[in-house]
């Protein structure tokens, strides 16, 4: 079985010509908070040991990660906020986060691996990589890059609205944010567009 079944490689970038960034987004499942996109373009020669798709690692290994991440690679991180969300839909928001992402690195890539099954519209070369976080290095250093980016926002958003739990849950709708939601209502950071924000709203 070829290794990039088990671990992401670089195979992918090196079919590609040119540069190559890797793509990727975190934040489409939440009740609350933006989505967010980064792209990262590795330097080879440098390459952080240990990357994989950010969800195979622990949060410990995962920040260890995106500090060597941001050290070694050229890296741009891009976001669509919860109106944006609301406003266009959040397939259409996190298309517009990996546009903003890959518009935030300090050159322009040749080729962009994208996660997923949908081109983001970025004006360059694109292929689109379904899972593409077990298979190729730059979209899973993406991944990593853009889950300690969203986790780290939700824990200072936590600050402000205590009771949801979003410290630990990130937004997404568990038992614990659902009692906050039942208990405290919709904050301005809920996205009144999904399904279970928008029937409380209802009830209210």
């Amino acid at each position: 079985m070829p290794s990039h079944n088990i671990f992401p490689d670089l195979s992918l970038e090196e079919a590609a010509t040119g540069i190559v960034a890797g793509v990727d987004e975190v934040g489409r499942g939440p009740f609350a908070g933006p989505v967010v996109a980064s792209a990262v373009i590795l330097d080879r020669d440098r390459l952080p040991p240990g990357i994989q798709d950010s969800k195979n690692l622990s949060r410990a290994k995962r920040e260890e990660l995106f500090e060597l991440i941001m050290a070694t690679a050229t890296v741009g991180i891009g976001e669509a906020s919860v109106e944006e969300i609301d406003t266009l839909n959040i397939l259409q928001a996190t298309l517009l986060a990996m546009r903003r992402a890959v518009e935030a690195l300090s050159h322009t890539p040749n080729w962009a691996l994208v996660d997923g099954n949908k081109d983001p519209g970025l004006g360059i070369n694109t292929r689109t990589v379904i899972k593409g976080d077990a298979k190729s290095l730059s979209i899973a250093a993406a991944s990593i890059v853009a889950k300690v980016t969203r986790d780290r926002k939700m824990c200072r958003f936590a600050e402000d609205y205590p009771h949801y739990g979003w410290e630990r849950n990130s937004g997404y709708g568990t038992a614990e944010h659902r009692k906050g939601l039942r208990d405290f209502g919709v904050t301005p950071l809920h996205r009144r567009s999904f399904a279970p924000i928008r029937e409380l709203l209802k009830s209210c």
